[in-house]
């Protein structure tokens, strides 16, 4: 269940994220999303997994293989369970997929962690969603 004051705790996640550049294994797409998450929700946090144990492309595939994953996605469905059966149920705050990504609902949009700060996609252009 989300924490009462969840759309001002996303508000300042995304701010937060705006301007923040990529960076493998710190502000990656999934590390982003399950920190948004974590910070909607509480709990534990599926990020500390794999937070600060790679620095490169290559080194994040080889933690994923370590944890089970062949993919983001398949990273995803393991810690989120099925995706929702439309993407287009999709709300803000919940974890959506595309390109091989994962982002948060912003509403029409998603965001995505980008070279540059956050990047955003239509959320009819996301092939997966799940709810947080």
């Amino acid at each position: 269940m989300r924490k009462p004051d969840w759309p001002s705790i996303l508000t300042r996640e995304i701010e937060a994220a705006r301007g923040r550049p990529f960076s493998y294994g710190e502000h990656d797409c999934a590390t982003w999303a399950f920190d948004v998450r974590h910070a909607l929700i509480g709990g534990d946090n599926p990020a500390e997994q794999w937070r600060g144990r790679y620095r490169t492309e290559i080194g994040c595939a080889r933690v994923m293989k370590r944890l089970g994953w062949e993919s983001v996605e398949a990273g995803a469905r393991a810690l989120l369970g099925e995706p929702l059966a439309s993407v287009r149920l999709a709300q803000r705050g919940d974890i959506v997929f595309a390109d091989g990504a994962l982002g948060i609902c912003i509403g029409k949009e998603a965001a995505f962690v980008g070279a540059d700060g956050l990047k955003g996609k239509l959320l009819r252009d996301c092939a997966l969603a799940w709810r947080v």
